[in-house]
């Protein structure tokens, strides 16, 4: 069955991101113990990686939480901000965008209220593929098998006809499971390689 479709993930492999570590940045900066942004805000984070909360929800739970004023708590989130985004991934993205029009192109991210609009103006994602899946967005995330059939569908292809890249074992491991091809991101030189194989193996 020849592949037909592409689907990228974000993080680690579209842009290039290291340790998110915000929450020792701000247990350092208001002197709280280590691990007490988590215990506090746990629950939210969770919840606004799946569209449970808003954005205003989120920096009204980091306000009242960690007892700090609106212009802290924003500036906070814009240090969450600036880990989340990373770099971009110039080469990938190049490579991506030259898959079309012979194939379709996704993402498929587990994400954060708010990200779809930040990466589009940081990176113009909504412009280099056909179809954009986000955690927040649908309530289910990697290894979710329904994360996985959500973006398959929207691309309309069957999972063997998709491949699917991503630098989590774990989201690779969940794409397998429902059928796709998949191929876990090390390098931009490896990832490209295998894609390309698979494509050329199954064409």
């Amino acid at each position: 069955m020849a592949i037909r479709a592409v689907v990228f993930d974000i993080g680690g492999v579209l842009e290039i991101t290291s340790a998110m570590d915000f929450d020792a940045r701000w247990e350092s900066d208001l002197g709280l113990p280590t691990g007490t942004v988590f215990q506090r805000l746990g629950d939210v984070f969770a919840a606004g990686s799946l569209g449970e909360v808003t954005e205003v929800e989120v920096l009204e739970a980091v306000r009242d939480r960690l007892e700090v004023g609106t212009e802290k708590a924003d500036e906070m989130m814009a240090i969450v901000w600036e880990q989340y985004l990373g770099t971009a991934n110039t080469e990938l993205i190049a490579w991506a965008r030259r898959l079309r029009p012979g194939h379709r192109t996704g993402i498929l991210s587990n994400s954060f209220v708010g990200a779809r609009e930040r990466e589009h103006a940081a990176y113009g994602f909504g412009d280099l593929v056909d179809v954009l899946v986000y955690s927040h967005e649908i309530g289910v995330a990697k290894p979710d098998p329904r994360a996985y059939e959500t973006v398959c569908e929207r691309l309309g292809v069957g999972p063997g006809e998709a491949a699917f890249l991503d630098d989590v074992e774990g989201a690779v491991d969940g794409a397998r499971a429902v059928g796709m091809h998949a191929v876990h991101y090390r390098d931009n030189a490896q990832a490209i390689g295998e894609l390309e194989s698979l494509i050329a193996s199954t064409s």
